[in-house]
């Protein structure tokens, strides 16, 4: 199993806000942006950092994928 942070840049495209906007808006660095780029682990700071900013749930912004259903897709 991984992370997929899909959720959260469709949010982003969806209410007009780039990378750049999300790091001022909840304070967290370009390397945990990257981080999440790439589906790697940032600390659950970020993540609640994110929520904050952006008002919402962290089920709003990621979720697991499996990745034996992944690779049978």
């Amino acid at each position: 199993m991984r992370f997929s942070y899909n959720k959260l840049f469709k949010l982003l495209i969806d209410r007009g806000i780039n990378k750049k906007t999300l790091r001022e808006m909840s304070g967290i660095s370009a390397t945990s942006v990257a981080k999440l780029g790439k589906g790697g682990n940032v600390n659950t700071d970020v993540l609640l950092r994110i929520c904050g900013a952006l008002k919402c749930d962290v089920g709003d912004i990621m979720e697991f994928i499996d990745d034996d259903k992944a690779v049978e897709e």
